[in-house]
């Protein structure tokens, strides 16, 4: 791994209006030494992906509170691997059922995080999910 630092895209994704909990985890990786571009609300997997893309981002983290986690994370999944870009790590919080973690689990999701998971937690995981690669 290279000395700089690790970029992260931080996205909304769909129609939920509600993101202090995505920009609590921006800044904390910000403060952790991250280079952090948050895409702000209403973003479309597409919008997220071309983010990434031009980013040149190591992680992708989405927050889904509407319920739509399934769907979304999937697009975003598939748009990914359309572009050659599978190598970026995806990893997502906010209101997920733990029944549903596995299936995003399966399509690729490398973490999921839940309500009360701790910012300290959050810029560990993300720190070893590149370092470990």
């Amino acid at each position: 791994m290279s000395d700089s630092p690790l970029r992260v895209v931080v996205a909304k994704p769909g129609l939920d209006g509600h993101d202090r909990g995505a920009k609590v985890v921006a800044r904390a990786l910000r403060d952790a030494g991250m280079e952090v571009v948050y895409t702000g609300l209403h973003q479309t997997p597409e919008q997220i992906v071309e983010a990434a893309i031009q980013e040149d981002a190591d992680l992708v983290g989405l927050s889904v509170l509407s319920g739509a986690h399934m769907t979304l994370f999937a697009k975003v999944m598939e748009l990914l691997a359309a572009r050659d870009a599978s190598d970026i790590v995806v990893f997502g919080g906010g209101i997920i059922p733990e029944a549903d973690i596995p299936e995003l689990e399966k399509i690729g999701v490398a973490k999921v995080f839940t309500p009360g998971a701790t910012t300290t937690e959050i810029v560990e995981w993300v720190r070893g999910a590149v370092t470990a690669d």
